[in-house]
């Protein structure tokens, strides 16, 4: 709506329109230059608009725009984190948001040439460390096996069939199969490896075990429109298959099947690492498959191998229940 004539435009009206063009700026450089997920972008812009937010109130209302933010001290970081925890925000999640305001600063810099150090002034809380709950092989291979089952159509069955032999076989993350196309498909006798862009735009290179191949052979046989291009897993309307639909029907499946309530997507990825590891699998070579960029988000699987060891000896000793 237009601003009758003569009126004034607010402090905070000022202030809003400068944050959202920063803000939108600041998504512009995640998605180019940082190459960022669209959740991970989605997760810092919720992050840095709440800071923004905070810093207003903080300031009677003047909070924003870049001279103001490059001024933010670090008592003020501190000030929101602590709001933060008031709201019942997570360590760990506070961490994610530090991460994501430092992120921003950095942005703040190489686009505009305003260098702040408060964010790097504040140590983040360290989270506790929560090891990904395990899923037994049995538990992996019923999923496998009868994924099938309840889908509606042939079709969507052998969709979701390959869909979750690749997810365990292969330990990809749920939107990097998602996002493959039919032309970068592991097909059945080949050998050729999947090579998959992972988080931060890194490549990598995952061999693809003869049975995963096979059920990805079949549904390409049902698939509506393989064409190189085309997404390879797509819904009953032909476009690309979202994370909410496989989501639900992993809910759906698992209950059925009376499978554990934590066997998500993503816990198809813990088990491929679990299970390699339990296997002899090196944890480097682990590393590597996963597409971790550091080896210490590798090595919480030791912990979580450690861990069932710990149980099997203590439910199979006479002395373990002492």
């Amino acid at each position: 709506m237009a601003r009758p004539s003569g009126e004034r435009e607010s402090g905070a009206e000022r202030r809003e329109e400068s944050d959202a063009a920063l803000l939108a700026a600041f998504a512009e450089w995640l998605s180019g230059e940082r190459r960022r997920a669209e959740l991970t972008r989605a997760a810092y812009l919720r992050d840095v608009a709440d800071f923004l937010a905070f810093l207003a109130r903080h300031r009677g209302g003047e909070g924003g725009g870049e001279a103001l933010l490059v001024a933010t001290e670090s008592a003020e970081i501190r000030a929101w984190l602590a709001d933060l925890a008031g709201r019942g925000i997570e360590r760990a999640s506070r961490a994610r948001k530090l991460s994501a305001l430092r992120a921003f600063f950095t942005f703040l810099e190489r686009r505009r040439g305003l260098k702040g150090e408060a964010p790097w002034q504040v140590r983040a809380a360290t989270p506790k460390r929560r090891l990904p709950r395990v899923i037994a092989p049995e538990a992996a291979l019923a999923l496998t096996e009868r994924a099938g089952e309840g889908s509606g159509s042939e079709a969507a069955a052998l969709r979701d069939r390959a869909l979750f032999l690749l997810l365990y076989g292969t330990g990809l993350r749920i939107h990097e199969a998602l996002g493959l196309s039919c032309g970068e498909a592991p097909r059945p006798g080949s050998e050729a490896p999947l090579r998959v862009r992972g988080k931060g735009g890194r490549e990598r290179i995952v061999p693809v075990l003869a049975p995963v191949r096979a059920a990805i052979g079949a549904w390409l046989a049902h698939h509506p429109a393989p064409h190189a291009e085309a997404p390879l897993f797509v819904g009953a309307r032909g476009k690309r298959l979202a994370a909410g639909v496989v989501q639900r029907r992993l809910r759906e499946l698992r209950r059925a099947l009376g499978l554990p309530e934590h066997l998500t997507p993503h816990a198809l990825r813990h088990a491929f690492a679990t299970h390699l590891l339990a296997g002899g699998a090196d944890l480097r070579a682990i590393q590597e498959l996963l597409g971790h960029a550091s080896l210490a988000s590798t090595e919480i699987y030791t912990a979580v191998e450690a861990g069932r060891l710990l149980e099997v000896w203590r439910a199979a000793h006479p002395r373990g229940r002492s």
